[in-house]
Parts: C-alpha cells; structure tokens; sequence
C-alpha cells in the first residue's frame, strides 16, 4: 500500500498541532523536531501504550505531513490484509498497531524494514512503529520484535481528565460544533474515556446533530442512542 488514505468525514485530520502532548511530550517534540530534519534521521522509532494514548494519532500525522510535502509514504495497519512489496519511493515506512499483525502482515513488515533500513538504493528510510507493549513483549516473530526496539522508544500515557476535556472541546471547536460542560460530564461519565472511542463518538454525534438539525444536547445524546 503506497500511500495513507484516510477518510474522516468532517473530522479534522490529526497533525501534530492538534495533538495534546500533556504527559507524551518527549516524543511529541521528537517527532516535530524530527519532520523539519535536513536529513531527517533514518533511525527507527517505537510508541507504545494502551489505546487512547495518541499512537495512531501521531503515525497518521506523520504521514499525512509526509505527503503534503509530496513524499510517498508506506503504511502498514491492521486493517492493510494484502501488504505489497518494499516501493523505493518511499521516504518513510510506518507500522501501526503491530501487536494486532497476522503472520502475513509480520513478514510484509520485516520486509519493509529490512529494504528501508538497507535500501538497494538511496539513502536509508526511517521506520516508525507503534503498539500496546514494549518491543521486548511484542507477539511478533523474533527477528520483526528485535528490530522494532533498535532505535529511540517512547512509552505513551493517556491524557487526564482535564486534558480529555480540553481535547473534547478543541474537536468540537474545530467541527463548529458546541459542546456545554453538562454534555461533556455527561460523555465522560458513560462512555469509553479514551481519545479515540470519544472521538469516534464526537463524529456520530455530529452527524446525528446536522441529520436532525438539533443542536448536541443530553437529550440528542439519548435519542441518537436509542436509534442504535
């Protein structure tokens, strides 16, 4: 797969601006520094964490900033059942949610890593990989789980409440979308806590908001509930 597509719907696509670093700041500055290289460091580079911690966030705003520069990227997730060969275009290879890879998906990744890592031309690619344990812990095959901790790992925390509550509300901003602070206490305090099963549930809303034509509200929260 050469390139990252995502569709969002009216969803902002995540960068590193609108990510919240309270806590995962060390990796958050590395990666900023790191995309304004000259060279950019060919060094591999792990986050792990529990879900909700930012991971796919970060990866995705990396290869979206990649691409915007006209660079091609590799990606490789979970959801990618029929992973191509090495492409020599690429500047970057990224590789999301490894503890969730098939053996197919393994071997595609130790394949890319090798070819990026010892190109047949050009110089080296950076690879950048994220999932929920320490390399070292990883249920991947032996010689994929050792190279994955070869070069700067960043263990992530999940935000807070205080800065779940701001992430809600930057989100909702960004949609022209007003959340009051009784609909955010009432998110917070029924439904999964962490950053992407909020957003996720921020989208739905939205949705049901402008289907509807009522403005989000603990009332539309139930009714859009109710129709599931």
């Amino acid at each position: 797969m050469e390139q990252l597509v995502l569709d969002l719907g009216l969803a902002p696509q995540p960068t590193l601006a609108n990510f919240v670093p309270d806590g995962n700041e060390s990796a958050w500055e590395y990666l900023r520094v790191w995309l304004q290289g000259s060279p950019r460091s060919p060094l591999p580079l792990y986050l792990w964490g529990p879900t909700g911690s930012g991971k796919t966030h970060l990866l995705r705003a990396v290869a979206l900033a990649l691409q915007a520069r006209g660079e091609a990227v590799g990606w490789l997730a979970p959801d990618v059942h029929a992973p191509g060969p090495f492409d020599e275009r690429w500047s970057a290879v990224l590789f999301d949610d490894v503890h969730r890879y098939t053996t197919e998906q393994q071997a595609a990744a130790f394949n890319w890593f090798v070819n990026a890592q010892s190109p047949a031309s050009g110089g080296q690619r950076a690879v950048l990989a994220s999932g929920d344990r320490p390399p070292a812990d990883l249920p991947l095959r032996d010689d994929l789980r050792s190279r994955l901790g070869w070069g700067h790992v960043f263990q992530l925390q999940p935000l807070d409440e205080r800065a779940r509550r701001a992430v809600l509300r930057r989100a909702a901003d960004a949609r022209g979308v007003a959340l009051s602070d009784e609909v955010i206490d009432f998110l917070l305090s029924r439904f999964a806590r962490d950053l992407s099963s909020l957003m996720a549930l921020l989208d739905r809303l939205d949705g049901y908001a402008l289907r509807t034509q009522r403005a989000i509200t603990i009332p539309l929260v139930r009714a859009m509930l109710a129709t599931d």
